[in-house]
């Protein structure tokens, strides 16, 4: 992405004047360094990020021809991003550009849809609201089998996630009664707070730049459709993936256990989270102990549950409930089946019957067998490695589990841009460096 600047620039070295919102400039796509720029930071320059703006432009006009809110997003978002990509073309300012993507491809199409087209509410939202007012009423969110007549009844989320639901049954009215609104507080709070903590330069850039940055950063990750989309149309993958990242920063810091406390929250709200335990608790294997492993994975399983028996606190009563809607739903063994699978290796092997079923199920564990190997013989030696493996791991699993969509993918594509947004030339301003360099030291 873009890089922080860690000196003091004058005006003879392009630096800009105070309130003019340019922020000094990133490394180019040529690896040249300019003014004021930090040798360790490998992010992409100017015209890289303009051509994914450019990119994302085309994308959000493929979107326009789609049906109800993919389609409202994507007229919104495509003059967002066309009038960034200008903006980045014609100016040297980051605010106006990114000003203009964040209004087009996320707040004013969010607000259209809250406020003047409330039909366009997606399947996740209509299921969250339901579950939400279930909850109120019954301490669970589950409905029974008995009360399940079609498949927007199941819910396949965890008990927390329904709480971004709560506020409309509190009556809270319009834009903080959407549960949207609450997706995308979670999701920016998670993001910006992820790159605070391993934006590049920050040991030693000024208190005013590393903020700068972190906007920069947060701005173009929240601008990017993997983000804007789905909060948009009600998806709930962003706050999970935002909380991942910020899990990963932590682990970077080597902290733990409040990446663990973090990742709980995940845990409690989605069953997509739970890939991320194994892998980072190998990484605490390895850097740490033990020791630290057991506990970061104890911490993870503990707070989880904990969290999910205080949002639903009537859940275990009802394991029936539990199985069709976490279990039998998410793996197509339920009565009804979600219209929204994508046509993937695993969906499409599963439609042949019984053979086909037992090859998914066989291709699946043989999946996990060799990931889990891999993990094991070749160990993460850092955090940077440990994204590496998820990325790997999500889209394996998403190739082939059984029911999902295309949707998924935005897993594995979003931490490959959170690897290109945090990456360093070197490991001189390495936050895993900058806290100690011995393994199971502490």
């Amino acid at each position: 992405m873009v890089k922080v600047s860690s000196t003091t620039v004058d005006s003879t070295a392009g630096a800009a004047a105070p309130g003019s919102g340019t922020i000094p400039e990133p490394e180019h796509a040529s690896g040249g360094t300019g003014p004021g720029q930090r040798a360790d930071a490998a992010l992409p320059g100017r015209r890289a990020i303009t051509l994914w703006f450019a990119i994302f432009t085309v994308y959000a006009g493929g979107e326009i021809f789609t049906r109800h809110a993919d389609g409202t997003w994507g007229a919104w978002a495509c003059g967002g991003y066309a009038v960034a990509t200008l903006l980045l073309l014609v100016t040297r300012n980051w605010l106006f550009p990114l000003a203009a993507a964040i209004a087009g491809a996320f707040l004013a199409p969010l607000v259209w849809m809250i406020l003047r087209v409330p039909d366009t509410s997606t399947a996740e939202v209509v299921v969250i609201d339901r579950s939400a007012d279930y909850l109120f009423r019954h301490g669970t969110p589950y409905l029974p089998p008995n009360l399940i007549t079609d498949w927007q009844h199941y819910n396949p989320y965890l008990p927390l996630i329904e709480l971004f639901g709560l506020p409309r049954e509190a009556g809270f009215p319009g834009l903080l009664g959407d549960p949207r609104i609450w997706t995308s507080l979670v999701t920016v709070v998670g993001l910006a707070a992820a790159f605070a903590l391993v934006a590049p330069g920050f040991a030693a850039s000024s208190g005013k730049e590393r903020r700068q940055w972190v906007a920069v950063l947060t701005a173009i990750s929240v601008a990017s459709p993997l983000i804007a989309f789905p909060l948009t149309v009600g998806v709930t993958d962003p706050p999970i993936i935002a909380l991942t990242c910020l899990t990963l920063a932590l682990t970077a810091r080597r902290q733990f256990v409040r990446a663990a406390l973090v990742l709980a929250l995940a845990c409690a709200m989605k069953s997509t989270a739970w890939a991320v335990v194994p892998v980072l608790a190998v990484l605490a294997w390895v850097r740490e102990s033990h020791r630290a492993a057991v506990k970061f994975t104890g911490t993870v399983i503990a707070a989880a549950a904990l969290l999910a028996l205080a949002a639903a606190p009537n859940a275990l009563a009802t394991p029936d409930a539990i199985k069709q809607n976490l279990i039998d739903y998410p793996l197509g063994m339920s009565k009804f089946k979600t219209v929204a699978a994508s046509p993937l290796p695993g969906h499409l092997i599963s439609q042949l019957g019984h053979t086909g079923k037992l090859t998914v199920d066989v291709l699946l564990l043989l999946a996990v067998i060799a990931l889990a190997a891999w993990l094991l013989v070749r160990p993460p030696r850092d955090t940077q490695d440990a994204t590496v493996r998820l990325i790997v791991l999500y889209a394996v699993l998403f190739t082939l589990a059984p029911s999902t969509r295309f949707g998924y993918y935005a897993y594995p594509v979003a931490l490959v841009g959170w690897l290109v947004l945090t990456r360093r030339k070197s490991n001189t301003d390495d936050p895993e460096r900058l806290v100690g360099s011995t393994p199971g030291a502490h």
